[in-house]
């Protein structure tokens, strides 16, 4: 049917296309996406039904659903069984992702340590560095040098709530190498994980450069539902789960331990891979038992160094369940080749002399301290997270949106993250931002930033 005879038709895309363009699907698919990145289509847009669409532009009905796949794939579209097809609201989100480089802003949306806890890891790395063989930090480590450093990971991972031994260790260079390795292992492109409503933007990335589509599954009280992860299984055939049980990047939220034992009961009834991402399990005085300790052969334990000793290491150790070893290390050995020998001594030896404690405790308690000060100019407003959490989930007054907020802040000096930055799919983003405590560089430099925010919500409450 001519597209010309539409001109008044009734739908909220109405695209352009040139049809000498082949193949014409991903012609369509390319103004989709011109057409989000532009704001024609704004997220949460319903599309029009493929079978609309194609009698709309005159095109077979395997056009319009190939080009909606691509888009799809590439996170910029959720399409929901009995809904329909949505411009999802994290469609975007890469371009939000990219570094700032508005050397001004007071930056307090980067997920940071502070900047005054590392003398134990320069103290190590000092020794190193002036021993006689000082050179073999600098080449390719051999495999049979790592087995004390495994040693070295267990410790680190029990300190974290979990049992495990050196067989299931490997290592990665930081945790969203880690989470790309189980995901390029365990998943083939169009496959599907289930993971909160609002997450960890770099699995998004990851997810959408590897085609893998992520589900976001009902919360209740900052946990996900067990009903709503069976739901997810049986009728949108996720084969895993990505979860952070503690300090929820972003929402700061907990997982009780009744409903990790739950959970990883149905990752066990359905055999589901979870991969349990560790990074803020340090960050607490007793780490809860890990999810990994309920379900040891379906969880990918993660652990990374990056928020409990310091981001610089750039290493992770990934405790693996023996059935997914073998993919993960593959994926890990394609992407890396190795991790760096230098990095791996150095945070061996700081776990093995326990001066990783003296690292964890002195960045606890500067974390603390900031804490303390955030709590008193946010104490008229909603602002989620508990004394040892590095970063907080500041709930807006008004009805001002969390992309509205992070663009006014930024404009005043500070540079916060916005929910929309970590919503998945059709989700609706909560009207919230991440406020990270720890990432300014000083305590004068957070007092700053905290005074702009607070005087920000003042004026919309």
């Amino acid at each position: 049917m001519p597209i010309n005879s539409f001109e008044n038709y009734p739908m909220s895309w109405k695209p352009s296309i040139d049809k000498t363009e082949k193949p014409i699907y991903k012609a369509l698919a390319r103004q989709l996406e011109q057409d989000i990145v532009n704001g024609v289509l704004l997220p949460g847009t319903k599309l029009p039904p493929q079978r609309e669409l194609a009698d709309y532009l005159d095109l077979n009905l395997s056009t319009i659903s190939k080009a909606f796949k691509m888009c799809e794939l590439k996170g910029l579209l959720s399409a929901t069984v009995g809904s329909g097809t949505f411009v999802s609201y994290d469609a975007l989100s890469n371009a939000y992702l990219l570094e700032d480089t508005k050397p001004k802003l007071i930056e307090m949306g980067a997920t940071l340590p502070d900047h005054a806890s590392y003398e134990p890891l320069m103290l190590h790395l000092s020794n190193m560095l002036q021993e006689t063989d000082y050179e073999k930090w600098f080449g390719y480590g051999r495999a049979g040098e790592s087995l004390w450093q495994k040693d070295a990971a267990v410790k680190l991972i029990r300190r974290g709530g979990f049992e495990t031994t050196v067989e299931h260790i490997l290592f990665a260079n930081g945790g969203q190498n880690a989470i790309a390795a189980a995901l390029a292992g365990l998943c083939k492109p169009g496959d599907r994980i289930g993971v909160d409503h609002h997450t960890y933007p770099g699995l998004k990335t990851v997810a959408s450069m590897l085609s893998v589509q992520i589900v976001p599954i009902k919360s209740e009280n900052g946990e996900m539902k067990p009903e709503s992860l069976e739901y997810a299984y049986k009728n949108e055939n996720i084969t895993g789960i990505y979860l952070i049980p503690d300090y929820h990047n972003p929402t700061a939220s907990f997982m009780s331990v009744e409903n990790r034992k739950i959970i990883a009961e149905i990752a066990k009834k359905y055999n589901l891979f979870v991969i349990e991402d560790a990074s803020y399990h340090l960050l607490g005085k007793n780490p809860l038992p890990a999810l990994a300790s309920f379900a040891p052969e379906q969880v990918i334990h993660i652990a990374s160094l990056s928020k409990s000793l310091a981001p610089g290491l750039r290493l992770a150790y990934v405790a693996v369940p023996y059935q997914f070893k073998e993919p993960v290390s593959r994926a890990l050995y394609n992407l890396n080749i190795t991790v760096s020998p230098l990095l791996a001594e150095l945070a061996a030896r700081t776990i093995v002399s326990n001066q990783f404690e003296v690292l964890i405790e002195g960045h606890r308690e500067q974390t603390i301290c900031r804490n303390q000060i955030a709590n008193r100019y946010f104490a008229d407003y909603t602002c989620l997270g508990g004394e040892t959490g590095i970063f907080r989930w500041l709930l807006l007054p008004g009805g001002i949106t969390g992309a509205e907020f992070e663009k006014l802040a930024a404009e005043h000096g500070v540079q916060v993250y916005a929910a929309e930055r970590f919503v998945v799919g059709n989700s609706c983003p909560e009207r919230a931002v991440r406020v990270s405590v720890c990432a300014p560089e000083t305590l004068e430099e957070l007092e700053k930033g905290l005074i702009i925010l607070r005087r920000l919500l003042n004026d919309l409450a």
